[in-house]
């Protein structure tokens, strides 16, 4: 029987992959609580999902600025690069290739979270209808102010540094998060976005801060190793958009002849319904783009293995799956049973809920000895 295109190399821009399955960002919100860096426990997460053709990492912060969640890592000091070093250099020694995903969540943070206390910045200075988590409690975010157009210079230096700093830590690439309601999502929708500048108004003008991002990334990455993770058609984060297929049609215009390693795509509402607005054809964009599609939302083991077949999907990213099943791989290959998720410890907490789910050996010794 020949094997399914799922589980077979590929390679996404630059980054060789030795399987077609991609371990989706997911926030667990364990960080150091005085320096937002990674600890022990998380080399050992990383390490255990080293199967995965790529980890995409965690959203991370890329300034103190861009923290919207407490007990969420930051690569903007020397202590998170040396931490997240160590985090790659475990994975690499497993097998495994991992990318960064640079974060900034604009609007939806709280000013407790805050450098100084200030509030959070937005395109624009609209409030979103959007919990976050303050270390305590889920709170209101709270109303950002206007980034200036004098700041835009320093927030895409900002970008340019995070990419840096992950390259100094011995990542394999990076992935722009520019989707489910955070900063560059926000300049991207016409919901957030009520700027009459050069950032506002147009598809033009709302993509400029994407561009101007990516140009940063690239200069230090390559657009090889870098990806770019998009939403259009979500309103997570209650980022809306008046004609969301338009700008998915916009944002593959845009991105096309970029040569990037991959674009990570939401297909649908994010961990929510599939369905796509009227006009909106995914096929057709993935055709249009010509570049490696991350299909991302809802995906099982025979989705994903019939997507890839029919070239609708070339890389799959699995989120839930992922965190209860740390071999996922092996078990989509082997088409076996999967370990069910405790949402209880999806976010916050220590090792339980994050590395102590068995592996497929020890769930079949388990199972042995529960039968004897």
């Amino acid at each position: 029987m020949t094997e399914a295109k799922l589980f077979t190399p590929t390679r996404a821009g630059d980054i060789e992959l030795k399987n077609r399955i991609v371990m989706a960002p997911l926030t667990r919100n364990r960080a150091m609580n005085d320096d937002d860096a990674p600890m022990d426990m998380h080399v050992e997460y990383y390490t255990q999902r080293a199967g995965a053709g790529l980890i995409v990492t965690e959203a991370t912060q890329i300034t103190p600025e861009g923290k919207g969640y407490a007990w969420t890592p930051g690569i903007h000091s020397a202590t998170q690069v040396a931490a997240w070093t160590e985090v790659v250099d475990a994975v690499h020694a497993a097998g495994g290739k991992i990318v960064m995903q640079l974060w900034h969540v604009g609007r939806i943070s709280h000013t407790s979270l805050q450098p100084d206390g200030q509030p959070p910045v937005a395109p624009s200075v609209v409030r979103a209808n959007a919990p976050t988590f303050d270390g305590e409690k889920m709170v209101d975010v709270s109303e950002p102010r206007a980034l200036r157009l004098d700041e835009i210079p320093r927030l895409i230096e900002e970008y340019r540094t995070a990419a840096e700093n992950a390259k100094a830590a011995g990542f394999d690439g990076v992935e722009v998060h520019a989707a489910n309601g955070y900063l560059i999502d926000q300049f991207l929708k016409d919901g957030p976005n009520k700027r009459d500048d050069a950032y506002g108004g147009s598809f033009e003008n709302r993509s400029r801060l994407l561009l101007e991002v990516l140009d940063a990334v690239e200069g230090v990455w390559g657009a090889g190793r870098t990806g770019v993770r998009l939403s259009p058609f979500s309103s997570a984060n209650d980022a809306t958009d008046s004609d969301p297929a338009a700008l998915a049609d916009h944002l593959v215009e845009i991105l096309k002849d970029r040569g990037l390693a991959y674009v990570h795509m939401i297909e649908g509402q994010t961990g929510g319904p599939r369905d796509l607005p009227e006009g909106a054809d995914l096929r057709a964009l993935k055709d249009r783009l010509g570049t490696t599609w991350m299909a991302n939302n809802g995906y099982d083991r025979d989705m994903a293995i019939d997507r890839v077949e029919r070239g609708d999907a070339d890389l799959v990213a699995f989120g839930v799956p992922f965190i209860a099943n740390p071999d996922l791989p092996k078990r989509l290959a082997r088409n076996t049973a999967l370990n069910g998720a405790d949402k209880d410890t999806f976010y916050g907490g220590g090792r339980e809920g994050y590395t102590d789910y068995p592996f497929l050996e020890q769930s079949a010794a388990a199972a042995q000895t529960a039968a004897e």
